[in-house]
């Protein structure tokens, strides 16, 4: 049996979307979906869904982040294999069993999904999103799993192996964590581009902010859990290895402005990682706050 976990917060309007795009598909193993949210408007929605479907239930989190919220599903997930997505996206046609093909192999722990823009790419966050995600994530994805190197799976989109039963509450990036604790145990960390997730980014910079500030600043929080941890991301790893990258990403004058507008953007969101991370009076809910643009 596999467990579809999703996490959820003030989604009421998406999260009917995010089910569906799983229960519709034909998913060769017996499965269950969870979804977690602290509200009753999404909750609401997801028991329509339960009334209809056996393997649908509603778990009401207490509000406390998304590792929280992934705790509480973790104690009421059956299967051994487990799928994670939110409520605010929505999966292709057959990505579970996609996923699943992976883990025929005994030695795969985790694999992602390959997340996929669905902002406009003519207005310049929409623009940064799609070069993030195809250029950046995408393409490293790609080339870390063909040398057998470690990768951060994406949130939006991942399938473990069931091998622990608690997370740590604090997290900023718990697909981050989850991905290193499979490799600590000596798993593999796989990549399945065909499993989409279709995704809606962010439309002002203020939102921007505020997710990027958890996908990337949960990478600063992995080496307070382990030792010698691979790194995929960081200040230093962007500089060096991806300066170059928004500038060969653009394909016309004003693609090319708005990627050099991505290097101050950048630099600005790693100054606020690092202040907010080491600010003794941060605050993990402010972190977790709900980004509406993208809702």
């Amino acid at each position: 049996m596999i467990s579809i976990l999703i996490t959820s917060y003030k989604e009421s309007r998406t999260i009917g979307k995010a089910i569906e795009a799983f229960n519709n598909q034909k998913i060769k193993e017996n499965y269950e979906i969870l979804v977690a949210s602290p509200d009753f408007e999404t909750g609401t929605v997801v028991m329509k869904y339960a009334s209809m479907f056996p393997n649908i239930r509603w778990i009401q989190d207490k509000r406390k982040g998304k590792p929280a919220a992934i705790n509480l599903l973790l104690k009421e997930a059956k299967g051994d294999i487990l799928f994670l997505s939110d409520g605010d996206v929505y999966v292709s046609d057959n990505s579970v069993n996609d996923l699943l093909e992976h883990f025929k192999d005994p030695k795969v722990g985790i694999v992602s999904g390959r997340p996929v823009s669905l902002s406009p790419k003519n207005t310049m966050l929409g623009y940064w999103s799609h070069l993030l995600t195809n250029e950046a994530a995408h393409a490293t994805r790609i080339e870390r799993t063909q040398k057998g190197e470690f990768i951060v799976c994406s949130g939006y989109l991942f399938a473990i192996r069931k091998k622990f039963q608690y997370i740590p509450e604090d997290l900023l990036s718990e697909d981050a964590i989850m991905s290193h604790l499979m490799w600590q145990k000596g798993y593999k960390t796989n990549y399945e581009p065909k499993a989409e997730v279709y995704v809606k980014y962010p439309t002002n910079f203020k939102d921007w902010i505020i997710q990027k500030k958890r996908s990337a600043g949960g990478y600063q929080q992995i080496s307070k859990y382990f030792k010698n941890p691979p790194i995929m991301r960081s200040f230093s790893k962007e500089i060096i290895n991806g300066w170059y990258k928004p500038l060969k990403y653009a394909s016309n004058t004003k693609e090319f402005i708005w990627s050099l507008a991505l290097y101050p953007a950048r630099l600005y969101l790693w100054l606020k990682i690092f202040m907010d991370i080491n600010n003794k009076h941060f605050n993990l809910l402010d972190i977790w706050k709900p980004v509406e643009s993208t809702k």
